[in-house]
């Protein structure tokens, strides 16, 4: 899962990333409205943390910037106690779900896996493609009801390719969603194709089809053909 984190407070905004990047989320971080539009635009992410009083712009404005550039993104926003009207707006706008400061980082991690199970799973936490089966809440998975070993990132792989089905990835979109921000110090993508030639190998090692496409000169492509 990728979030973006937009929270102009440094030390809630760091709390947070701690908090979820040291799961198998993929956190990016804004601390204010304009680097937060430049990210919207130039990335694609699965759910926001929104804090919609920014120091530079409404948090408001924002979320409709998002539902236009990428109207599959869930949205979470936090807000304080004596900001209902902009809570009720900001459901009103598109939001998912919201949470009132103070809150505990462990409900917050909650909520954001609810919004991505509604958003990209259609609520549920068993993923089926063919003969694979994956549950997104522990990270098992199965092929032909048989259970296969997957490292962190080659199981973000799977569930990035199943969640994105007969659609042409390439590199830099692949690369972007398992690593976030941390793409800009790599001096090339071939660790995608090790990732992906690792996966492949997995789920044909264990009687499964080879389900990733090679679509030469724009990426890969998970399809049954």
């Amino acid at each position: 899962m990728k979030i973006l984190i937009v929270e102009d407070e440094k030390e809630l905004r760091s709390n947070i990333h701690a908090y979820l990047g040291n799961g198998e989320m993929v956190c990016e971080t804004a601390s204010n409205f304009r680097e937060a539009s430049m990210k919207v635009i130039s990335f694609v992410y699965d759910v926001v943390v929104l804090d919609i009083m920014l120091p530079d712009g409404n948090g408001l404005n924002l979320l409709g910037m998002i539902k236009e550039e990428q109207p599959d993104t869930g949205i979470l926003i936090i807000s304080a106690k004596n900001a209902l009207d902009d809570r009720l707006e900001g459901l009103n706008l598109g939001a998912d779900d919201y949470l009132t400061k103070p809150f505990h980082l462990s409900e917050l991690n909650a909520r954001l896996k609810a919004i991505y199970r509604r958003r990209k799973l259609q609520g549920k936490s068993l993923l089926e493609f063919g003969d694979i089966k994956v549950n997104v809440d522990n990270h098992e998975v199965f092929v032909n009801d048989q259970p296969i070993v997957l490292t962190l990132k080659e199981h973000e792989l799977l569930v990035f390719f199943i969640t994105n089905k007969n659609r042409v990835l390439n590199k830099q979109v692949i690369a972007e969603h398992l690593w976030g921000d941390n793409v800009d110090y790599l001096d090339s993508f071939d660790f995608v194709y090790q990732h992906i030639k690792n996966l492949r190998k997995k789920i044909v090692a264990a009687g499964g089809q080879n389900y990733v496409q090679t679509i030469y000169g724009l990426g890969y492509k998970f399809s049954k053909q």
